[in-house]
């Protein structure tokens, strides 16, 4: 999997706020891991360079400690320089996807139009529409919309 070329735009975009990163890590892990998996974990933190996931039990702590250099190679190539170091793993009682923090819908904000270009070099089509669906929200609130 080559890395993303979009990269530094996602540091643009989400590279300030430690909370904006976590943000958008947790929209990648999905992605990054797939939704089957995604449903039995959860990302808890960032650390430094280590993003904290809660697993069920010791078994997949195990499993996804041996998948972490593909997991990490995954998200590097979402969040570019953004994405962790590193792993680590708690165990605990996973909170199912659809009961976090549900997301209201939100109205597209328009996007600056060399933002909007670059996004479309993005090949992904639902990784574009996600990236997209979050600047646009990232923008909104820095504007007060």
């Amino acid at each position: 999997m080559q890395r993303a070329a979009t990269g530094g735009l996602a540091s643009r975009l989400f590279g300030s706020d430690a909370a904006h990163v976590l943000a958008l890590l947790r929209e990648a892990w999905p992605r990054a891991v797939g939704p089957e998996l995604a449903r039995r974990t959860e990302v808890v933190t960032l650390e430094g360079g280590s993003l904290r996931i809660r697993v069920p039990d010791a078994g997949w702590r195990k499993a996804l400690h041996r998948m972490q250099p593909q997991i990490l190679e995954r998200l590097r190539w979402i969040a570019g320089s953004l994405a962790p170091r590193r792993l680590g793993f708690v165990e605990g009682d996973v909170v199912p996807s659809a009961a976090r923090e549900p997301r209201a819908p939100q109205p597209p904000a328009a996007l600056p139009p060399a933002l909007a270009s670059e996004i479309e070099a993005i090949p992904d089509p639902e990784i574009r529409a996600r990236f997209a669906e979050a600047a646009a929200r990232y923008l909104a609130r820095q504007t007060g919309k």
